[in-house]
């Protein structure tokens, strides 16, 4: 049986092209890039067209990049570097309970020298009400860190008015666009945030690379202290190889931007499963403000792992967890109030880039044999 994969919010295949652009760099250019000489040179050009392509992708200035290891890097450099640096100003930050635990655990650090967090709860779709937010500032509030869509059911949230709230009270504004740089189009100034998270290996990079969007005039106090690079933010040689095939991949997704093959074959694949299955499949997440290529459905009354156990050559991804047999509601689900007997049914669908109408064919007739 040939196999199907359906797990891009997990991590994407390396596109052609990114192999493509990174392959140099593994021969010809083996140069340190702060050497001033023929060897460095090459590759410090290399690193900052690198710079230069994701920040196109989110519309900032190359100096506001930093390349980090990923995206829970990225995340731990905006909260703690931010809150090191700035705590003289306050010692609040605001959150949601539904945020990557690269948001959660860095948040629950904090807490442990000092500060105080505010974890909000969600809407029924998943979405953070920008009116809870501002009701939860204070005058020691000195940053906000809402995800812009997330990683289970695609939910986008609504960060420009959020960003709107943030300016309007002077506080620092991050958002965890892991799941959504690459897939939907986003503006750092339209959003109005200071901080932004971007994951290589969900928009078809390499793993082990990232980048920090740091709006100009925000400090933050470096994670990894050593010589001056990345803009004396992240000292250590950088990661050449990884940092081209990232910003080829900023590149790729930039002149995918509004094409509307995924979110036509994701609407798709819901039509097809609600034609066979009707009532007894529902939609978790929100109807239309969601990411293009995520579907998180349940099959009522059944257990979501079991069904994908029964069609092991498709790669899909529950947000249960499983301990000695027993199945424990997904976290984000269990927040917006999904009933156990919907929620335990829970799967995530992740299309991208490579997926076919005929894998959404197969896959709908595999769950119509076993169920």
């Amino acid at each position: 049986m040939e196999k199907i994969y359906l797990d891009y919010n997990a991590s994407t295949p390396l596109a052609p092209e990114v192999v493509d652009a990174m392959q140099p760099l593994l021969t010809d250019f083996y140069g340190n890039p702060s050497a001033l000489h023929w060897a460095g040179e090459p590759v410090k050009d290399l690193l900052h067209n690198a710079r230069e392509q994701v920040a196109s992708l989110i519309g900032s200035s190359s100096r506001e990049i930093i390349f980090t290891s990923g995206g829970s890097e990225a995340n731990n450099m905006a909260l703690k570097g931010y809150y090191f640096k700035n705590r003289y100003k306050g010692n609040h930050i605001i959150t949601t309970k539904i945020e990557h635990p690269a948001i959660l655990n860095p948040c629950k650090f904090l807490e442990q020298i000092g500060a105080k967090v505010t974890y909000l709860g969600v809407d029924q779709y998943g979405r953070v009400l920008p009116e809870e937010i501002e009701k939860a500032i204070t005058k020691e509030t000195i940053l906000i860190s809402i995800m812009h869509s997330n990683n289970e059911t695609g939910t986008i949230q609504p960060i420009k008015e959020i960003g709107e709230i943030a300016e309007k009270h002077g506080i620092t504004f991050h958002t965890d666009a892991s799941q959504s740089a690459g897939k939907v189009a986003i503006n750092v100034n339209e959003l109005k945030v200071d901080l932004l998270t971007i994951a290589g290996h969900k928009l078809y990079a390499p793993k082990g690379i990232g980048a920090l969007f740091i709006r100009e005039g925000m400090e933050l106090e470096p994670l990894i202290h050593g010589a001056g690079h990345e803009f004396g933010l992240r000292a250590g040689t950088e990661n050449t190889l990884l940092a081209v095939g990232l910003g080829q991949a900023c590149l790729l997704a930039k002149e995918q931007e509004g094409k509307p093959y995924l979110k036509d074959l994701t609407n798709y694949f819901w039509s097809q499963l609600k034609e066979v299955f009707g009532e007894q499949v529902v939609l978790n997440g929100h109807p239309e403000q969601r990411l293009p290529n995520t579907l998180n459905v349940s099959f009522v009354r059944r257990i979501g792992q079991d069904l994908l156990s029964a069609i092991p050559h498709l790669a899909a991804s529950t947000g249960s967890a499983c301990h000695a047999g027993s199945i424990e509601l997904s976290p984000v689900l269990r927040e917006m109030d999904v009933p156990e007997e919907v929620g335990m049914g829970a799967i995530r669908f992740s299309l991208g880039r490579y997926t076919t109408k005929d894998e959404i064919d197969q896959v709908v007739l595999e769950f119509e044999k076993i169920i």
